[in-house]
């Protein structure tokens, strides 16, 4: 018998699982609501079209939102324009420093 670790994804593959799982139900309450709800009471698959309405800007902010300690907007894997943009950070608070 083979002892398996327990994978645990990296928080893109978690983003990425997240936005997808909320994007299908986003699709299986539209295609739900009028194949199957709506012979039985529209107002319920209006509902559930205002739902799935809701369902995507969510998943968007879902899947771009930066999990604390993670660098995917800060370092873009390039050294010299990463260091290039850490010399244009500390300008700026330089300034800021200089303004209060």
């Amino acid at each position: 018998m083979h002892a398996h670790a327990h994978h645990h994804p990296t928080p893109p593959q978690r983003r990425h699982r997240q936005y997808f799982v909320l994007m299908g139900v986003c699709l299986v309450l539209f295609v739900l609501a009028w194949s199957v709800v709506r012979l039985w009471s529209v107002p319920a698959a209006v509902a559930m079209c205002v739902v799935a309405m809701v369902i995507p800007p969510v998943a968007a902010v879902v899947g771009n939102r930066r999990e604390p300690g993670e660098r995917w907007w800060d370092e873009s894997g390039d050294p010299e324009s990463d260091r290039w943009w850490r010399e244009l950070d500390d300008r700026d608070d330089d300034d800021d420093r200089r303004r209060r």
